[in-house]
């Protein structure tokens, strides 16, 4: 479908055929037999199932969020990058509702998840008492609502007003979209922090970061961007976009996700920098159970493969100006923040690093979910601001 704007770009959305169709009816049946045998794993193993769950959850949560963070980051900042990506990015921020849906079996489940939940444990322990005035059931449920409450307006807003843009571009609309980037950054990053702690770092009660948030931001922000680097280079390979993305475009994409992933290292240094050095009991231990036993190996490969190799790689022109290179070092971020979450929570529950059966099956299940709604929202506007003349402007 193809309609002629005065900018000159066209309103051209997914086509009929193109890949990411195809993966959309691949999702909804993962979905369907994810669902099917999620049921069985819940019903067979509660707790196995409820802690595979949050990692996935916690995931795929990034996919939304992190979207959300960029998009008010480029209203914000400007810059011809974020225009080809701002309706991919858009697509993924507008699951929100999805996410909130999804994260009912945690609220049920979260006397199962949380040790802080149980009243006999919390009566012996003094430290566990201090924090119950925060972490107690009815509070948690309730500052869950209200970040959803916060998330879901503005990712709605955000992507209306950027739609209104194809058909009342000014510089009124302009404005208003860097107000609320900006405040759409704030907010995100307040209640990131929060949230964060409450269905993270809560796990293990006793253990506490003050850059925990900080993060765990950074992690959701490589996530999305990587996310949506693929589902550019997947959108490039047909007219006319094909024309419109070119190999600086890429470069500049590259150079994006290289600083992104500088950034999510320079928070985790930062967080085991304080720790280590503190060397206090209820601090250390966090990475004293990572260091030993089969995490050590797991520890070691997060390091290398989320930042080191594509550090390296990304120092390449040649390779930042290549779309299918580039997407492949996409995939290998994406898979590295699945391992990284999992090395966040997983070691609380147990000290073997094997995922058990149903970690996969939710894996699966929820994201082909997540795919099937992420594609739908991608194909139901143009995939280009059709408003924005700065996709006409040389390279």
């Amino acid at each position: 479908m193809s309609n002629e704007h005065p900018s000159g770009i066209g309103e051209h959305r997914l086509p009929a055929r193109h890949m990411l169709r195809g993966l959309q009816i691949l999702g909804a049946l993962l979905a369907i037999g994810g669902g099917v045998l999620g049921r069985h794993a819940y019903e067979v193993d509660r707790l196995e199932f409820l802690r595979a769950y949050l990692v996935v959850y916690l995931f795929y949560l990034g996919f939304a969020l992190g979207s959300l963070g960029i998009l008010g980051l480029q209203y914000v900042t400007g810059g011809r990058w974020g225009v080809v990506l701002r309706r991919p990015l858009e697509a993924a921020a507008s699951t929100m509702p999805l996410m909130a849906i999804l994260f009912f079996p945690i609220a049920f489940g979260v006397h199962d998840l949380y040790e802080w939940t149980h009243a006999d444990i919390v009566a012996k322990d003094a430290l566990l008492a201090q924090k119950a005035g925060y972490l107690n059931e009815p509070f948690f449920l309730a500052r869950a609502v209200a970040y959803f409450l916060v998330w879901i307006p503005l990712a709605f807003f955000l992507c209306q007003l950027s739609r209104r843009q194809d058909t009342e571009p000014g510089a009124s609309l302009d404005r208003k979209l860097e107000y609320l980037g900006r405040g759409t950054l704030v907010v995100y990053a307040l209640t990131m922090t929060f949230a964060a702690v409450d269905w993270a770092m809560s796990v293990d009660p006793r253990w506490f970061s003050h850059i925990y948030g900080v993060r765990m931001i950074g992690g959701q922000i490589l996530t999305a961007f990587a996310f949506t680097v693929a589902v550019t280079v997947a959108l490039s390979r047909h007219e006319p976009l094909s024309r419109l993305i070119t190999p600086a475009r890429f470069h500049d994409l590259g150079n994006l996700m290289l600083a992104f992933v500088m950034l999510w290292a320079y928070f985790e240094l930062s967080q085991f920098l304080i720790i280590w050095s503190g060397n206090l009991p209820e601090e250390v231990t966090f990475y004293v159970t990572r260091s030993g036993g089969e995490w050590k190996l797991f520890s070691l490969l997060l390091v290398v493969l989320q930042f080191v190799v594509p550090f390296l790689v990304l120092l390449s022109r040649p390779v930042k100006r290549n779309p299918g290179t580039l997407a492949l070092v996409a995939l290998l971020v994406l898979a590295m923040r699945l391992a990284d979450i999992y090395w966040q929570i997983v070691p609380s529950f147990q000290a073997a690093v094997t995922p058990q059966w149903v970690f996969p099956v939710l894996l699966v299940g929820m994201g082909g979910l997540w795919l099937t709604i992420y594609v739908w929202q991608l194909a139901a506007f143009p995939l280009l601001p059709t408003s924005d003349t700065s996709l006409l402007a040389e390279d």
